[in-house]
Formats: C-alpha cells, sequence, structure tokens
C-alpha cells in the first residue's frame, strides 16, 4: 500500500479543507492500494487538545473520516516517536506546524515530504502515480 501520513490538528486553520481532501483521498484510492494514516498532534499552536477518542469522534462524525487515526503524539523534537523520527530522517524535513504530509511507497521508502500550506489537490499526482504503479504490477502478475 501507498500511504500518506500526516500530523492532523482538530483546531487549526488547515482542519476544515485538509480533512476533506484527506478523506476524498481514502475514497478515492481505497484501502486495497492507499492509506491515509492520521497521527493527531498538539505540539504546535495546542490546536489539538482533545482526548484520543473526542478526535476520532470528531473527524469521523464531522469529515466522515474513514482513515485510521492513531493516538495523539509528538512529532518532532526529542520527543518524537520511531516512525516520524523515521520520516524525518528520510527526508530531512521536520514537521514545523500541523498537517505535515509524508508519502510513503509501498516498500516503505519515504518518496517526499510537503508542509502544512501544500493541498492535498497538489500532491494528489504523486499518490496517483504510486497507486498506479501497484495496480499494474498486480495486473502483470495476473
Amino acid at each position: 500500500q501507498v500511504s500518506l501520513v500526516v500530523n492532523v490538528a482538530s483546531e487549526c486553520g488547515y482542519t476544515d479543507s485538509h480533512y476533506k481532501a484527506l478523506q476524498q483521498l481514502q475514497r478515492d484510492f481505497g484501502p486495497y492500494h492507499f492509506n491515509v494514516l492520521a497521527f493527531p498532534c498538539n505540539q504546535f499552536g495546542h490546536q489539538e487538545p482533545d482526548t484520543d477518542k473526542e478526535i476520532e469522534s470528531f473527524a469521523r462524525k464531522t469529515y466522515g473520516a474513514s482513515f485510521p487515526m492513531f493516538s495523539k503524539i509528538t512529532v518532532s523534537g526529542a520527543g518524537a516517536i520511531p516512525a516520524y523520527k523515521y520520516l524525518i530522517e528520510s527526508t530531512g524535513e521536520e514537521p514545523t506546524w500541523n498537517f505535515w504530509k509524508y508519502l510513503v511507497d509501498p516498500n516503505g521508502k519515504v518518496v517526499k515530504a510537503w508542509d502544512s500550506a501544500v493541498s492535498v489537490e497538489e500532491i494528489r499526482p504523486h499518490i496517483t502515480e504510486l497507486v498506479r504503479k501497484i495496480i499494474l504490477k498486480k495486473k502483470d502478475e495476473l
């Protein structure tokens, strides 16, 4: 699977546009070839103050989020979880705000990182290309 790893926040100026676009990606590319992996983070502007259960409820009820939602974490600095340390080391790009996005190919290689200001629609072509490669590979294997 292709994954888009995102540090999400419920009370950020980017919340509405990103959650809508992330859910659209999830719908368009489906769970067989692609997943958004959402990691709530309260590190930037304290914009994710709620509990894990409240955060998930908000995302599911407000945006119909069907992608995996993980527990609230730290994504940068000394307290960053190992997965984010790997993303940062792989790209040299450390999140400085909510809604940083990391694209990971099916082999676990980090392809690219984008900051909060880059819309999900701008990175859609990169995701489309990786998903297309998976589909073509499976077709060739049949």
